[in-house]
């Protein structure tokens, strides 16, 4: 009995409350422990913050900075790139507002395209900023809207009508722009949502921790893509303002120095004068330089002091065109000539000073065609090909730099003399004839070699020729498509390759006495491919 009393008084306080079989399972605690797996530690609760500042926290994480960084760097130039011009018409004139492609430069002016792709700066409108606005000038027309342009009573009316009517058109495309930006950015961001999905997903399978649920992945990822979301919409379109506001502003301020018509799309030109007497029987002409005149062949019967200087063949282009379709071509080519000195301005040639061929052109009545053979002249070709042949090798910057310069200024001259043509009477058929090459790259022929003691020609200086025949011809056939005109491309032999027909080289050779030029059989190719492109008679 007092054994019994006693026991539980003596008992350890520590198992006092430890149940029955509760002895035992303390005694083998140590070794279940030792044998069971380790349980899975759970994540410690911690407060949630608001949603607020959730989506704060995410749009100044460095996932959503580099989104941002991404949208503003890439996004802003592809939206320039991939935004439509806005037509608009100022004083009768059709224009495309639309921004020049971004530079690396802090600030630049506004941009100015004419036909045949000639770029000019607008000095008057200076930006800040990537977005810099861009005007594309089509042909130039003459209506009743540029006629009361031109009218001194109408210089503060014009100017006023066209800012409001230009900076209409940037903001219009500015709209359209924004828009793009806004759609970029949301592909952006949703490849970059993805990405950071995969991630989660690929540190869960990784983590020892408690996985979470696809509830909870869903939820968190919806956090960060909204986010993210947020922030690079509001980075993205607070950049486009900015850059928005800056153009706006040198727009604005640059079209307010504008006094006149000319201040903004350049000094209008004048249009050759008709020269001579009215002129009848003719269907068609010919204008243009020495391939066209034939320069090395038989002299035209009854030449005049003109034919004599500007050596006019006997089978011109003119002449073997009227052949080929019964009727007369009058022939206005000249040896020599170039768009400023022969065609829309005076020449000096064999002693003599002659008239502009579009001032003769202009008093020829009853026309249905005109062909136009122009180039080689205004570029220096000549020049060009007496380097090559004396050097080894002239692909040198500098010639490189020449032929570019020259071939601006002839962009630019070309697109009066279409004007001018668009201008005549009647409005005949317009035919724009490509030049052609003089050699194939593997030509080892003595023509190709050179005179004795020269360099020669070689495949590479050849190619050279190759590639700036194709430019030449990339301006003319830009500019004719441009006024809808037609363009013909002959079809000629080059020298040291046999012609298929055997009836002669089609071109003269450097023993003849006008090289490089039509033969009498080159020059009925030449006049067979513009019969082909003049249109049937009504």
């Amino acid at each position: 009995m007092i054994t019994l009393l006693v026991a539980p008084w003596k008992w350890p306080s520590c198992c006092s409350a430890v149940p029955e079989g509760g002895a035992q399972r303390l005694m083998t605690s140590d070794t279940d422990a030792q044998r069971a797996p380790s349980p899975t530690v759970d994540r410690p609760e911690r407060p949630r913050p608001g949603p607020v500042r959730r989506v704060l926290r995410e749009a100044l994480s460095w996932p959503t900075a580099l989104v941002c960084l991404l949208c503003l760097v890439l996004g802003v130039p592809a939206t320039i790139l991939l935004t439509p011009d806005q037509d608009v018409v100022v004083a009768g004139q059709h224009l495309s507002i639309g921004a020049r492609p971004p530079s690396l430069s802090i600030s630049g002016p506004a941009q100015l395209v004419q036909l045949g792709n000639t770029q000019l700066d607008i000095a008057p409108l200076h930006v800040y900023g990537p977005l810099r606005p861009r005007l594309t000038l089509g042909p130039v027309q003459r209506n009743a809207a540029a006629a009361a342009a031109l009218e001194p009573g109408n210089g503060h009316d014009v100017r006023e009508a066209a800012v409001t009517t230009i900076t209409d058109g940037f903001v219009r495309w500015y709209a359209w722009a924004a828009l793009i930006l806004l759609a970029l950015t949301a592909a952006v961001t949703a490849v970059a949502s993805c990405v950071r999905m995969l991630v989660t997903l690929r540190r869960q399978t990784r983590s020892e921790h408690r996985p979470l649920t696809p509830a909870e992945i869903w939820h968190r990822s919806s956090e960060q893509i909204r986010g993210m979301t947020i922030g690079a919409v509001i980075v993205t379109m607070l950049g486009w303002g900015a850059a928005g506001a800056l153009a706006y502003t040198g727009a604005v301020s640059g079209l307010a120095q504008v006094t006149s018509l000319s201040d903004l799309v350049g000094t209008y030109y004048v249009t050759p004068s008709p020269v001579g007497p009215t002129v009848h029987g003719y269907v068609g002409a010919v204008i243009g330089d020495s391939r066209a005149a034939r320069a090395g062949g038989p002299l035209v019967d009854a030449a005049t002091e003109d034919d004599r200087a500007c050596a006019r063949s006997a089978d011109s282009l003119a002449n073997e065109i009227g052949t080929l379709i019964s009727a007369p071509v009058a022939n206005l080519a000249c040896t020599g000539a170039s768009i400023t000195a022969g065609l829309r301005g005076p020449q000096i040639q064999g002693g003599r000073v002659l008239p502009p061929q579009v001032g003769l052109l202009k008093q020829i009545e009853g026309l249905r065609f005109v062909v136009v053979v122009i180039g080689p002249n205004d570029v220096s070709w000549t020049d060009q090909l007496r380097y090559c042949y004396s050097v080894a090798n002239c692909q040198d910057n500098l010639t490189r730099g020449e032929f570019g310069y020259r071939l601006a200024a002839f962009d630019r001259d070309y697109g009066n003399l279409l004007h001018d043509l668009n201008d005549l009477p009647g409005g005949p058929q317009i035919i724009v004839m490509t030049s052609y090459d003089v050699f194939t790259p593997d030509a080892t022929c003595p023509d190709a070699r050179g005179p004795l003691g020269t360099a020669g020609l070689n495949p590479d200086s050849i190619r050279l020729f190759v590639d700036r025949t194709r430019q030449l011809n990339d301006v003319l056939t830009g500019g004719a498509d441009k006024y809808g005109y037609d363009v013909a491309e002959p079809s000629v032999t080059p020298l040291c390759e046999a012609g298929v027909d055997q009836l002669g080289p089609d071109l003269q050779g450097l023993n003849d006495s006008s090289p490089f030029h039509p033969t009498g059989i080159g020059m009925i190719r030449l006049a067979s491919s513009i019969v082909r492109s003049i249109a049937p008679a009504e």
